[in-house]
């Protein structure tokens, strides 16, 4: 089993990139699928969370209202930090349960995680980052994803910098172009990404945590 850990800002085609490495035949644990499953109604990421918040942050029909709960701990961090300390542990619990199903296998596992530098993981055999520059992803999450200016370029500003993402890159993926150049530097990646030798069939999953 070979591990690509794959990050990106918000707006950078983090997702985008992980869904064409799946086309080229990488296998997927997507962080942020996790968190959504996990914060089901009846897990006990979701209870702890109304336990906390109550039930003001459920919708009428009994599910989460993640948009709610994102304007409440993004625009305080010790609300941020209370929710990171829910969620966190069990994501990362989840991500190893995961990715104990590919042991001994030859897959090539892309995990797709956005608070990868802030989480300090680093026990992957390749880091790579998609970036692009401020601007664009501002004008991208307020045209497709219907993002306030103002709250995209803040959600921006929350997250760590591009040099610190870049920083601890073995390979960076632009994404300043269009969708067809964007395309062409997910296949270079993807040859880049095969041509690394693949570790020892048998060894130990690696741990989740920051190398020494």
């Amino acid at each position: 089993m070979l591990e690509i850990g794959l990050t990106g800002g918000i707006g950078s085609g983090k997702s985008t990139a992980a869904a064409g490495f799946v086309d080229h035949g990488g296998v997927l644990i997507d962080a942020d699928q996790i968190v959504r499953d996990l914060q089901q109604p009846g897990e006990k990421v979701f209870d702890e969370m109304v336990s906390k918040w109550g039930s003001e942050i459920l919708t009428t029909d009994g599910q989460l209202d993640r948009q709610l709960v994102a304007s409440i701990v993004f625009s305080n961090p010790e609300e941020l930090t209370a929710l990171n300390a829910i969620v966190h542990p069990a994501v990362r619990e989840e991500m190893t349960n995961r990715r104990q199903f590919h042991v001994g296998t030859d897959n090539t596992v892309i995990l797709e995680i956005p608070l990868l530098v802030e989480s300090g993981y680093r026990n992957f055999d390749a880091i790579v980052v998609v970036d692009v520059d401020t601007d664009t992803a501002i004008k991208r999450l307020v045209k497709y994803r219907s993002f306030d200016e103002e709250d995209a370029r803040n959600r921006i500003e929350r997250q760590v910098s591009r040099e610190l993402r870049t920083e601890i890159a073995d390979y960076v993926i632009e994404n300043n172009h269009s969708m067809e150049a964007f395309d062409e530097e997910i296949l270079k990646c993807w040859q880049w990404i095969q041509s690394i030798d693949r570790p020892e069939t048998g060894r130990e999953l690696p741990s989740l945590t920051a190398k020494e």
